[in-house]
């Protein structure tokens, strides 16, 4: 066979990848009767499935040559993915720090999908650059940045402040041969993503401060600025304080105020970790309780948490441009082309990736569609139903709770007559997990097994935490009866 032939015949071959108007409209049909009526469903559907099977059914139909039709695929997805586990869409997702999924930014990656626009570098695509950056400069304007910040949207927390601490180990020049004199000031309450970026960043050999917490489990400044001196006093080159704006156990924010003031007098770098919670500061008392956010060198600041976005959705924002751009830019011989066109900075200069899903139509269509009031007034929604539910907690016997939530997440523990307590909250979050119409976390604060209410998924309502009392009060009810 001939090249010619070969390559034809491979053409032939490779057609199923360029669906006609027809083969589109029979694929497009099932999927979206199968999304709206899971959507038409989703305030009946359960928050939490426990299944023995817990979806290997996919497993029972591997990839193989030849193609499959939409319809079974459709099924062995709602069997195997969507029915076990968590129901991240539902607003009984009440663990963890849920966000959302909302439709309109369906429609938004849907576009960006089919259009394939590379959004990493101007000179390939200036309208989608554009459009991210218009993005991040709306986010620093919403956070108190000036308009000289910029930054970068990110896959979500983690690689923002990755980018975050590596910016700010290159701004204040924390080489390797100074890492074992740098130290680095957080709480013991600090996202576990930070901790891996430090380690990710080369900076594990950095002594790490745990700064002491007051009742509310907020970094004591007292005792910051205490250990900032002492390290100074010893010879030390204290650099880096990292503050939450949420954490992630108790929705704490730390007193960022008091906290930069410290930065300032001994040049650290503040940076604040505010993928829960910055987005709070679109209501005017959530930005009365991040006060001082504003005042940090870099920001991370969640859509998919906050905006109530699909998740991969992430960002960060930096006041130093400079800073940013030295930290994360690089170029390559193939990439000169690229270099003549700089109206605009290009998302490759300020950050870890090259190539890059084009986040922003997801963020940029639904507010275009909506506005901004629905997504302020979802906000403060939330901070109000955080509160509702730690004041109607507090009127059911034998529940103890956590400190009055600056944000969203309440902690409590229910404290049975007899027994152990840890056993019977291990037992009470087992069973709401098995009822599963609301789903709550655990964890441990303070040494001590506690339960997790985080309000932020947008179809979480008054009705939601409603039936969320009403489970807590009957489960304890039944677990006092079994057990008595």
């Amino acid at each position: 066979m001939s090249l010619t032939a070969r390559i034809r015949s491979l053409q032939d071959a490779a057609k199923l990848l360029e669906p006609d108007h027809a083969e589109r409209a029979a694929m497009t049909a099932p999927v979206m009767a199968y999304a709206d009526g899971f959507l038409n469903r989703i305030h009946d559907l359960p928050a939490f499935v426990e299944t023995d099977d817990k979806g290997v059914g996919l497993y029972d139909s591997p990839i193989g040559e030849g193609p499959s039709d939409i319809a079974p695929l459709l099924k062995l997805i709602e069997h195997n993915v969507d029915r076990p586990g968590l129901n991240p869409a539902s607003g009984g997702h009440l663990g963890y720090i849920p966000g959302g999924g909302i439709f309109h930014s369906a429609l938004g990656d849907y576009l960006a999908d089919v259009t394939n626009r590379y959004s990493g570098v101007f000179f390939a695509s200036p309208g989608a650059v554009r459009m991210e950056n218009m993005l991040i400069h709306w986010m620093a304007e919403v956070a108190g940045y000036p308009a000289s910040a910029v930054g970068n949207l990110t896959s979500g927390g983690s690689i923002a402040n990755l980018i975050g601490i590596v910016t700010a180990r290159d701004a204040r020049g924390v080489t390797s041969k100074e890492i074992e004199r740098s130290p680095i000031y957080l709480t013991s309450h600090v996202h576990h993503s930070v901790d891996k970026a430090i380690r990710i960043a080369g900076l594990k050999e950095c002594p790490i401060r745990h700064v002491p917490m007051d009742e509310r489990y907020r970094m004591d400044t007292d005792a910051l600025a205490q250990m900032v001196e002492a390290d100074r006093r010893s010879g030390l080159r204290p650099w880096l304080v990292i503050a939450s704006a949420g954490t992630t156990d108790v929705g704490a924010v730390d007193p960022m105020g008091a906290i930069a003031d410290i930065a300032v007098q001994h040049g650290l770098w503040l940076h604040v970790d505010g993928a829960y919670g910055a987005f709070f500061a679109l209501c005017d008392e959530g930005r009365a309780i991040l006060s001082g956010m504003e005042r940090s060198d870099s920001l991370v600041m969640d859509p998919h948490k906050g905006l109530f976005l699909p998740y991969g959705s992430g960002a960060v924002l930096v006041k130093d441009r400079q800073a940013l751009q030295n930290a994360h830019y690089y170029t390559a011989n193939y990439m000169q082309d690229t270099v003549a066109s700089r109206d605009e900075l290009s998302p490759t200069d300020l950050s870890p990736e090259l190539t890059k899903h084009f986040r922003g139509l997801r963020l940029w269509l639904p507010l275009k569609l909506c506005g901004v009031a629905p997504f302020r007034a979802c906000i403060e929604e939330k901070l109000l139903l955080a509160r509702y539910f730690h004041e109607q907690l507090q009127r059911i016997p034998g529940f103890e709770v956590g400190p009055f939530p600056d944000l969203s997440v309440v902690t409590f523990r229910y404290v049975p007559a007899r027994g152990d307590v840890t056993a019977f909250n291990e037992r009470l979050v087992q069973e709401i997990h098995r009822d599963g119409r609301v789903f709550l976390s655990s964890s441990q604060v303070g040494g001590r097994f506690t339960i997790r209410l985080a309000v932020l998924a947008f179809r979480t309502h008054l009705d939601t935490i409603d039936l969320t009392l009403e489970i807590l009060r009957e489960t304890v009810e039944r677990l006092n009866t079994r057990y008595a």
